[in-house]
């Protein structure tokens, strides 16, 4: 029985990766980069908590499980 190890990644392959990105990208550049990405997934979370919102306002303001007619 083989098992996929593909990301199956050690603290030596972690190292390269940080190696190699910040010869990359440099050592001022990385900090950017993820203060950018933070900011990017805030913004999409708080996307998502604003489209919740009104759904839940519109299900509880709308009387559609009243059956009762008045004549």
């Amino acid at each position: 029985m083989y098992t996929l190890t593909i990301l199956a990644l050690s603290w030596q392959h972690i190292l390269i990766v940080a190696i190699i990105l910040l010869l990359l990208f440099g050592g001022k550049k990385i900090p950017e980069l993820m203060r950018g990405m933070g900011s990017g997934i805030k913004e999409f979370k708080d996307a998502i908590k604003e489209e919740e919102k009104p759904e839940a306002k519109t299900t509880e303001n709308n009387p559609s499980n009243n059956t009762t007619k008045s004549n």
